[in-house]
């Protein structure tokens, strides 16, 4: 049921391979690991894709798949979970992972005064830099690890109900047979 689930929503292998900016990692994409959906590509996934999508640098799917091949992870997982932050949850998500890093650079809270526009971003980038990139591991890292624990505790929840299902299933034969 969770594989089916899963592949329901994923594009072809295929289509994926023959993507031009994934060209770049050649006969890596041809690893069969890349494309199964088992327990540990599923939750190795999950990592990746969550703790690149904190990721503040364009291009987070390639660092995604890179990250995949690297790991054997599912690939198609990895570079979807990235769109976790997208155009329009990126301001609430970087600004998130921004207080994350003010915890621990409580001086820079202080002097932090947003403002929509490009002088603001040239003159107070360099003020704000370490509690944004430290917050946007802190969070990267702390997603990765609960998507991870998430996605295993789900899928062995999963596994175990079928289990049941089909033991009750052998029952209810054997008790129609007698």
């Amino acid at each position: 049921m969770a594989r089916k689930l899963i592949k329901k929503y994923l594009p072809d292998p295929s289509s994926v391979k023959d993507n031009r900016f994934l060209k770049i990692f050649g006969n890596a994409l041809h690893d069969p690991q890349l494309w199964h959906l088992t327990r540990y590509s599923v939750a190795h996934a999950f990592s990746i894709g969550l703790f690149c999508a904190f990721i503040p640098v364009p291009f987070q799917m390639l660092i995604a798949a890179g990250a995949a091949i690297l790991f054997r992870a599912n690939l198609l997982l990895s570079i979807a979970l990235v769109w976790v932050t997208n155009p329009l949850t990126m301001p609430v998500i970087f600004g998130f992972a921004y207080y994350v890093g003010t915890l621990f650079f409580p001086e820079a809270s202080e002097a932090f005064q947003f403002e929509l526009s490009w002088e603001w971003l040239k003159t107070s980038l360099g003020e704000i830099w370490q509690p944004f990139l430290l917050g946007c591991f802190v969070c990267g890292l702390v997603s990765a690890i609960i998507g991870h624990a998430a996605i295993r505790i789900f899928w062995r929840i999963h596994v175990a109900g079928q289990w049941k299902l089909r033991a009750a299933q052998r029952n209810k034969a054997r008790e129609s047979s007698n």
